[in-house]
């Protein structure tokens, strides 16, 4: 740790970024946030990280008393990482920030998208206002983890885990159901190209993709026409 640079700055903000402000550090406290990941887990939700920063930056994480390792339990018998309570303080911080970004013209809205980023951005661009008296049940199977997103009373939980019966059972990469649900590509289209797989009621999954909301662009991206592929869902 004596190595790590530092802003020297007495404003928190400049002491966060001491704390979160080295390339992929962010990054790799997002891919946490639903839970404990193995390196391995890391490694490949991150495609973009070497093994050298991956292990630098847990290693700081650690040091700075954000992340910590844990052994799982039977059958995987295997050591992880997982955030601390004060790591976890950082997820309302890492899904204000993604939101203002998504206001960006540059944003690449193609790029590598994982299952964690993609639950986040469930919590982050979800809207209480669209969801009074929407009721909404859902098991997602996305890169071989699985996650339950419930809509209820006003409030949408979206987590690890099975979902006991479920509205829809929905299998798909990330990137394919995020252009279902803010892309405005039709999930019949996607269904029948075997990008998106269903069972159950696939009427319901409208009512989940009603209650998101991306925000505007900023100023200046109004200019001109906007892509079909950022219009927020109606």
């Amino acid at each position: 740790m004596a190595t790590r640079r530092s802003y020297n700055d007495a404003c928190g903000t400049g002491h966060a970024l001491d704390l979160v402000g080295e390339r992929w550090a962010l990054l790799v406290v997002r891919e946490l946030l639903l839970g404990p990941k193995r390196y391995g887990q890391l490694r490949s939700d991150l495609p973009g990280i070497s093994t050298n920063v991956l292990a630098q930056r847990l290693t700081e994480l650690e040091a700075s008393g954000l992340v910590r390792k844990q052994r799982l339990p039977a059958p995987a018998v295997t050591e992880a990482y997982e955030l601390t309570a004060w790591g976890r303080e950082l997820e309302p911080v890492v899904r204000a920030l993604g939101r203002w970004a998504l206001r960006s013209p540059q944003h690449d809205r193609t790029a590598h998208l994982s299952a964690t980023s993609f639950i986040l951005g469930l919590r982050t661009n979800f809207d209480p206002g669209r969801a009074q008296g929407v009721q909404g049940r859902y098991e997602l199977h996305i890169n071989a983890e699985v996650f339950r997103v419930v809509i209820a009373d006003g409030i949408l939980h979206a987590e690890r885990g099975h979902q006991q019966d479920p509205d829809a059972v929905i299998t798909a990469q990330p990137s394919a159901l995020a252009r279902v649900v803010y892309g405005g590509r039709t999930l019949a289209d996607a269904i029948t190209e075997g990008d998106v797989q269903v069972e159950g009621d696939i009427a319901s999954i409208a009512r989940l993709a009603a209650v998101l909301t991306l925000p505007a662009p900023a100023p200046s991206a109004t200019r001109g026409t906007q892509s079909p592929e950022l219009k927020n869902p109606q």
